[in-house]
């Protein structure tokens, strides 16, 4: 058996190629199937099967697409209630692939639908646990009391949880492998942890969930202070649901300007550009949400700060970019909302101006302090006891409640955040000036 893992680091998502005797089984697969197709091109092989733990509420899937162009079979559990050509894949269904017999167990908690893909041979065992078992954690259960067809409140879904992870995986000996979607950065669970890989006995070792204690511990765990949930986590479990369309006709018509210098428009515009390159000019009614690097969490906080079907415009730092930065956008299905790509030509553009941070550092208490760090950040304590605290998902709806009797200082945890937040209360706030504080945070923690 041989397994290939992708990772796509800005979702931390792991998905997963099985290949035996020319024949591919796909496992949870990101929204651009074209490293798949390489693979197979590689090993000569056929992409015959696409298994689905989930619907995932943080990426968007390509299964629909993979099967329409490979023909493929898509797996999924009836619980999902699919609205795409699919065979059910629950407990006790078994697919053969090639030396390979794949079986399903029904394991639910992180949602209802959840479903483990045990791969095994003679000589070895390989558990998909999508989002149900990470390595260090399991998945948060809050997600599906507001999307997909099977609705659950997080306290059955934890409960539900549980029982996964008393019973679940008991058949199972420690050698097994685990191989989960997601890694550390993912915000479907809260503890997990980098590594793409584990043995189960060594989680029944580690993982606190394996650990033996009543239901009420297990459930009160599992409930306290998970992340908090984008606006885009729902949206991505219906598209899901539904299958995405083809990605390239779906990015095919978005057009692109070069060298705009209009200042004025009607939509939001999202700049992607460096901090720096965004408070030296940018359009009006701008956000500034850095996406130049691969590290940056440019989807995670699109889809936390601008709501589904919410029409924007992407300002991107080159013609060569634009095609990557649509390819991000992608990932959590916002595409559609898109309306325009634009470089930006000469203008005298809106500016932000640089903090004095020497007079700062003497006088704290003569700005206004905005933390937009996390609940579970600003929990554990702030860097300015008098600082206000709104996380940076709330503040384009909160941002009225930030006094505008003295300067606006805005920070984070390391400056990426503070880059978007600053720019939000900048477009939104006229009577005071607003600063971002950026990395010099780092002197105050």
């Amino acid at each position: 058996m041989t397994i290939k893992q992708f990772e796509y680091k800005p979702l931390a998502h792991f998905s997963y190629a099985i290949l035996s005797e020319n024949k591919i089984a796909l496992v949870d697969p990101e929204r651009d199937p074209a490293q798949y197709y390489a693979f197979a091109e590689e090993h000569n092989a056929q992409i015959v099967a696409v298994f689905e733990t989930h619907p995932h509420a943080d990426f968007i899937s390509s299964h629909l697409q993979i099967h329409k162009e490979t023909g493929a079979t898509i797996y999924a559990s009836k619980l999902l209630g699919a609205d795409y050509a699919h065979e059910h894949f629950d407990d006790g269904d078994l697919v053969e692939i090639g030396t390979i017999k794949f079986k399903a167990i029904n394991t639910p908690g992180h949602s209802p639908d959840s479903i483990t893909i045990v791969a095994s041979t003679e000589n070895e065992t390989a558990l998909f646990t999508g989002d149900t078992l990470f390595i260090g954690d399991v998945g948060r259960p809050d997600l599906r009391e507001k999307a997909g067809k099977m609705k659950a409140k997080r306290i059955d879904l934890a409960k539900s949880m549980y029982k996964t992870m008393t019973s679940a995986y008991n058949e199972f000996t420690d050698d097994a492998v685990v191989y989960p979607a997601h890694g550390a950065g993912s915000l479907c669970g809260k503890n997990m942890s980098s590594d793409g890989s584990s043995t189960l006995g060594e989680q029944r070792a580690t993982n606190w969930a394996f650990k033996e204690q009543s239901e009420e511990t297990f459930v009160n765990h599992l409930l306290d202070s998970q992340p908090f949930i984008p606006h885009y986590f729902g949206y991505d479990v219906d598209i899901n649901k539904t299958g995405a369309l083809n990605l390239n006709s779906s990015l095919a018509d978005i057009p692109l300007k070069l060298y705009e210098t209009l200042l004025n428009g009607d939509a939001l515009v999202i700049d992607t550009r460096l901090e720096e390159d965004f408070k030296n000019g940018h359009k009006r009614n701008s956000l500034n949400i850095m996406a130049t690097k691969p590290e940056h969490k440019f989807e995670t906080w699109l889809g936390a700060i601008v709501k589904p079907e919410e029409e924007f415009c992407l300002v991107s730092n080159s013609a060569a970019h634009a095609e990557t930065l649509l390819d991000r956008v992608s990932k959590i299905g916002y595409e559609h909302q898109v309306k325009m790509v634009y470089t930006l030509g000469e203008q005298d553009w809106l500016k932000m101006k640089d903090l004095d941070l020497e007079d700062f550092k003497k006088n704290t208490k003569a700005y206004t302090i905005v933390d937009i760090r996390n609940q579970s950040e600003t929990e554990s304590g702030k860097f300015f006891d008098h600082a206000i605290t709104i996380p940076l998902n709330e503040l384009r709806d909160r941002y009225e409640e930030i006094p505008v009797d003295k300067p606006i200082v805005v920070h984070c945890a390391g400056g990426y955040r503070s880059a978007a937040g600053s720019s939000i209360l900048a477009m939104h706030i006229d009577e005071v000036t607003v600063y971002d504080l950026g990395d010099a945070v780092k002197d105050f923690q």
